[in-house]
């Protein structure tokens, strides 16, 4: 709602003074003020860690340490790449899971001898557990009832029992990132905490070997029986590979067939022969075009390689052909083409031209027969090919299938020359008896229990005890939404503070018991004593105290409506509260008390007509007063009391049995001209008003006020109800000088302060106060 007096907010962040970060001294504060609640949570929750460490049953922990390392076995098996770091500690996680398993709690039962070990058979037991087993007793009165088991049964169900107590009592965990396996026991025996930690270290390491035992047996066994099938099947695949050569005639010399290499040798021999065809098919083709260029062209163009054997009367002639025609050159150029020996040089010339050309048809002839020659034996080769690849195709289509057999026997004999290998392996492994782990820490004998832990019990239960401190610390702040400090006012109902109003008989030497001081706290005021107090004494308290922190406040209540109602000769001021018992009677005596003892003309009117505590207090009842003033049965100066010392004018009220429409007398006429009257005589009014909550009689008598003083119980009055109120009456709202907050427990006050707050430097101010309460105020 709009609730902002809890003081527990004071402990929490305030935006525009912290920036949204905790205020360290509030939340101080709140501390110091709820110290008392920490400490009675605190030790509270250490009696209960005492009462649970005096009959809690001791546990001894043994503990032993297992490492997991592959190295182990790396001369007797061929080591596998490095695992991943996934890997290893999937590994490690396996090893924890196998330790935990029921499996090896029941081999460490019947290795170690546990089935009738009267510890683990009937361990003590924790209240739960107790009134679990109680449970299970009554209702196995209502269950039907089973068949007696054999003693067979019976044994088994007690060593399940034992295994099941081992694997409740067993810790395994992982040491950090390592590969080191931490294996624990816990028992009220330590003897028997360090004989079942080394029997589940050994049972694992028994684990290990006969699990790689028995799974190199299995895999031998198998390996063997595989060897057997395999080496059967390959045989019979080679026979049968070469039954279907036999069969198919598909005979063969270094690896292949022979209508293969057959085909090899023709090829071979026919590409020589296309090579030697070609080289007569180029020298007949050179040859038979220069004889088609006819003699002389012949003679010209017959330049042939010197690397032919059969050239050397081709050279020979061609020599003399050009040294005829060299001559011939020369005589005709001397003596002229008619001349007798360029006519013999021409014709002899003529003569070897006609030789030449004779001798290149000769070469041309032979060169002819020489490319028949090849292109037969070319031709020859290329019919026995044909003749060899048609057989060879059907041997083809047989080969295909070979081609498979072959195949598969080679398959099989490869598999089964694997399988050798892997059985000779096995075989091998099974005579290594090792292990890959080893025990790094042996299981001792423990030497003080490890649970409960006192020490950390203890911590524990401080700092339980802390927190749930704490908590109430901060239910109680919460739940605290009174008016405690003056900042409360201000943030509740934004009106002026004017002081502190101590609880009356608190520092009186003459109390006849001790009280406490906290909310809840009735202090004794005139409204509540069963005897009466008289009224001299209960209206000097301010006067007799005139240095102490009650008058201060009073005096400050007056500066309040010297500022408030200045330059007005007569001043009407209403004391009221929210609810009744707030002690606004006792305030406004005093206050009244205060203003007469300074030469101020004062009246004290009891206008709480239903309940006039005020008028109580008097020694001697009144026969008349406000209500008879008010109604003309008498002149009001008539129902006037005047106190001698002070000079205050009291205008009490005669109880009346029957009184009703209290409002309606208040803003009667006959009110009205009482006041008017009373203005002429007196500065100052004070009216003691009835509660605002309950009734509605201040809010009648409002007009005729100038201005309201509140009164609030310290620690008491919620904040919300006072507020309420004021919101639904705002011509008394507006109108209020102050608030007091009366009732207030001093020596409490300083512990709701902030830091920094003025309620805690009130020791300082001793010096000012150094009249202590008056004696006059006694405890009923």
């Amino acid at each position: 709602m709009h609730q902002k007096n809890f003081t527990f907010q004071s402990a929490l962040p305030q935006a525009e003074a912290q920036d949204s970060f905790i205020d360290l001294d509030r939340l101080m504060a709140v501390v110091i003020r709820r110290i008392r609640t920490i400490i009675l949570t605190v030790a509270a929750c250490v009696i209960l860690a005492v009462a649970y460490l005096l009959t809690a049953t001791s546990s001894y922990t043994s503990m032993t340490q297992i490492l997991l390392d592959e190295s182990m076995t790396k001369y007797a098996e061929d080591q596998p790449p490095a695992a991943s770091s996934q890997q290893a500690d999937m590994e490690i996680a396996s090893a924890v899971e196998i330790l935990k398993s029921n499996e090896m709690a029941l081999r460490v039962v019947d290795q170690a001898g546990l089935a009738d070990n009267a510890v683990l058979l009937n361990p003590p037991q924790s209240p739960a557990a107790l009134l679990k087993s109680g449970v299970g007793l009554i209702a196995s009165v209502f269950t039907p009832g089973r068949p007696p088991m054999t003693p067979e049964e019976q044994r088994e169900a007690q060593r399940q029992k034992v295994a099941a107590v081992l694997q409740d009592g067993l810790k395994v965990e992982r040491v950090t990132r390592s590969s080191v396996v931490a294996v624990s026991f816990s028992s009220t025996d330590k003897l028997l905490a360090a004989k079942v930690t080394r029997a589940y270290a050994d049972a694992y390491l028994t684990d290990q070997l006969n699990a790689n035992f028995d799974a190199t047996e299995r895999a031998s066994v198998w390996l063997q029986e595989r060897l057997n099938d395999l080496r059967q099947r390959a045989q019979e695949a080679s026979l049968e590979v070469e039954k279907y050569k036999a069969d198919n005639g598909l005979t063969s010399t270094g690896g292949e067939l022979m209508s293969e290499q057959q085909i090899s040798d023709l090829n071979k021999q026919l590409i020589i022969a296309q090579a030697d065809t070609a080289s007569a098919s180029a020298r007949y083709n050179q040859y038979k075009s220069i004889i088609d260029q006819g003699p002389d062209n012949a003679v010209k163009n017959a330049t042939i390689s010197s690397s032919q054997t059969d050239n050397s009367v081709l050279q020979d002639l061609k020599t003399r052909y050009l040294a005829v025609e060299k001559r011939e050159q020369d005589v005709t150029q001397n003596f002229g083409a008619d001349h007798p020996q360029a006519v013999a040089l021409r014709a002899e010339r003529q003569d070897i031209t006609r030789q030449i050309y004779q001798e290149l048809q000769q070469l041309t002839a032979s060169y002819k027969n020489e490319l028949d020659v090849a292109q037969s034996r070319a031709e020859s080769l290329r019919e026995s090919i044909e003749k060899v690849v048609g057989k060879n195709s059907e041997a083809n289509k047989s080969l295909v299938h070979l081609n498979e057999l072959n195949q598969k026997a080679t398959a099989l004999k490869t598999l089964y020359e694997s399988y050798l290998g892997r059985f000779e392996e096995a075989t091998q492994q099974r005579s290594f008896p090792i292990a890959k782990a080893r025990v790094i820490s042996v299981a001792g004998v423990p030497t003080a229990p490890s649970s409960p832990k006192k020490t950390l019990v203890m911590a524990l239960s401080v700092i339980l005890g802390l927190m749930a401190g704490a908590g109430l610390a901060a239910f109680q702040e919460f739940r605290d939404r009174f008016f405690r400090v003056e900042a409360d006012v201000r943030s509740a109902l934004g009106l002026k503070f004017l002081g502190y109003l101590p609880l009356l008989g608190q520092q009186g030497k003459a109390r006849k018991k001790p009280r406490k001081a906290n909310a809840g706290a009735e202090p004794v005021t005139a409204e509540e004593t069963e005897n009466g107090v008289a009224f001299e004494r209960m209206m000097r308290i301010s006067v007799e105290a005139p240095r102490s922190i009650f008058a201060e406040t009073l005096r400050n209540a007056k500066l309040a409506s010297d500022v408030m109602l200045q330059g007005r000769a007569d001043r009407v001021i209403g004391v009221v509260s929210a609810l009744p018992g707030e002690g606004k009677s006792t305030t406004a005596a005093n206050f009244a008390a205060l203003l007469a003892s300074s030469g101020k003309r004062t009246l004290l009117i009891d206008a709480d007509l239903r309940n006039p505590g005020l008028s109580r207090t008097l020694k001697t009842p009144p026969q008349a007063g406000l209500i008879e003033a008010v109604l003309g049965e008498v002149p009001w100066t008539n129902a006037v009391k005047v106190d001698p010392r002070t000079k205050l004018a009291i205008l009490p009220v005669a109880v009346r049995d029957q009184l009703l429409h209290t409002s309606e007398l208040l803003s009667s006429q006959g009110m009205q001209q009482l006041m008017e009257n009373a203005r002429k005589m007196f500065d100052y009014i004070i009216v003691d008003l009835a509660p605002l909550g309950p009734v509605i009689d201040a809010k009648a008598f409002a007009p005729q006020v100038d201005a309201f003083l509140l009164v609030t119980e310290w620690g008491a009055t919620p904040t919300n109800l006072v507020r309420d109120v004021l919101e639904q009456e705002p011509q008394i709202n507006s109108r209020i000088l102050g608030v007091i907050l009366n009732k207030t427990d001093m020596s409490e006050l300083p512990r709701y302060s902030d830091f920094g707050g003025t309620e805690r430097y009130r020791q300082k101010y001793v010096s000012y106060y150094t009249e202590a309460q008056p004696r006059a105020q006694v405890d009923a």
